[in-house]
């Protein structure tokens, strides 16, 4: 589904509903369909709001080993259990944002989460935010353009190939 359907209004708040969600989970792990089911009782929002929201979490909770992974591998001075629950679940949010939402460039996740950020954990939880998103964006840049370069060196490997057969 992605937020193809969302206009950015609505999307600030499903992120920021997803993010209460992801929060709520830290304490309630294997009960994605209660937590929902608790939450949408008492919070009367607009359809796309709920149904955007619903599709970060539940991307969110089926990649969370290999967003953690992604969000680890470039936080060496912080081990994920010491980052503060609304930070980590901001950028968790962004993480699958990244791989799910093609259509939205980087910076844009990054304002959006950053933004959140301000709202839910201050400045200092916003540059914290912004630091990890933005070396995760850099390192997924880089691994992009070696899987191009590969290609490329296979490509041309293959074409000489070619070329001296004929």
């Amino acid at each position: 589904m992605g937020g193809k359907k969302c206009s950015m209004g609505h999307r600030r708040k499903a992120r920021e509903c997803a993010l209460q969600l992801l929060y709520e989970l830290e304490f309630h792990e294997n009960e994605v369909d209660e937590v929902l089911a608790d939450y949408w009782q008492n919070h009367r929002l607009a359809e796309e709001v709920k149904e955007y929201a619903e599709w970060l979490v539940r991307g969110v909770v089926s990649r969370l080993p290999a967003i953690d992974a992604a969000i680890q591998s470039v936080s060496e001075n912080w081990r994920l259990s010491r980052m503060a629950m609304v930070d980590r679940n901001i950028i968790r949010l962004a993480v699958f944002e990244f791989e799910a939402e093609k259509h939205l460039a980087p910076a844009i996740v990054i304002n959006e989460a950053v933004e959140i950020a301000k709202k839910y954990s201050g400045e200092e939880g916003a540059h914290f935010v912004n630091g990890i998103l933005d070396a995760i964006r850099k390192k997924r840049e880089e691994e992009a353009r070696t899987r191009d370069n590969i290609l490329e060196n296979a490509t041309k490997n293959l074409n000489k190939e070619d070329n001296n057969k004929e």
